[in-house]
């Protein structure tokens, strides 16, 4: 049986459930296709797995023979996109790989792929360093201490290409009011554009900040723009985020 309100409840102050919204912040910036006008207030920056395990020379890629200079020629434009983010209150969000210690997470052809077929450790496997690869909590998993996350910053662990794919990320922008994703981090025609797609997917607008974006093919990384371009979102120069 339902109660019914007493004519106390009446008299009692409202909850209110308007959403607060902040004023826009808006900033234009160069951009392909076309120039872009954001509202900062609505945006976050996804800095995606600029970590140890693949951006250090004890990390994963580099101890199996990956040249992992392409991800450190780029670590000051992401420090520099970040700090324009900060100074504009955007959210910095860390997007980084991140699998349970015993990889029941995943399926047997990422463990399968991650090995390359037997060639090299694969996900939770020890490194030749002697760290587990990618697991959560661990070295492999951390950022990178040029871009360590500062007190209010976000971090996102994934075990899937996309930071989408069951993790909190959607919840959280959700929850901050996020309309539209700045892309920074490695490696652009993978994670980058694999989350980039499943963002546009859920109607947020994408931005790839396209000097703070790289990975081992220059060939891949203009394929990729050229995809962005035609279907998902805009690929931007520079590193300030309000000129």
């Amino acid at each position: 049986m339902t109660a019914r309100p007493s004519s106390q409840t009446f008299l009692m102050d409202p909850v209110s459930l308007a959403k607060e919204i902040p004023p826009p912040l808006l900033s234009t910036l160069p951009a392909l296709p076309r120039p872009i006008t954001l509202d900062l207030a609505r945006s976050a920056l996804l800095v995606v797995d600029m970590q140890n395990d693949f951006c250090h020379p004890d990390g994963w890629f580099a101890s199996n023979g990956i040249d992992i200079a392409y991800s450190q020629a780029i670590t000051s434009s992401v420090a520099g996109v970040i700090e324009s983010a900060r100074a504009c209150e955007v959210p910095v969000i860390h997007l980084h790989w991140g699998v349970r210690a015993d990889t029941h997470e995943l399926s047997s052809a990422q463990v399968m792929f991650g090995r390359q077929f037997g060639q090299r450790p694969g996900y939770g496997e020890a490194t030749p360093a002697g760290h587990p690869v990618l697991v959560r909590g661990g070295w492999g998993a951390q950022a990178i201490d040029a871009l360590a996350p500062l007190p209010g910053d976000i971090v996102v662990y994934k075990s899937r290409f996309s930071g989408f794919w069951h993790t909190e990320l959607d919840a959280i922008l959700r929850r901050l009011d996020i309309t539209t994703l700045l892309f920074a981090g490695i490696n652009t025609e993978r994670c980058v554009l694999a989350t980039l797609q499943d963002a546009s997917f859920l109607g947020y607008h994408t931005v790839v900040m396209e000097d703070a974006v790289a990975t081992p093919s220059p060939a891949a990384s203009e394929a990729a723009f050229t995809l962005i371009r035609m279907l998902y979102g805009f690929t931007a120069s520079g590193q300030t985020l309000m000129p």
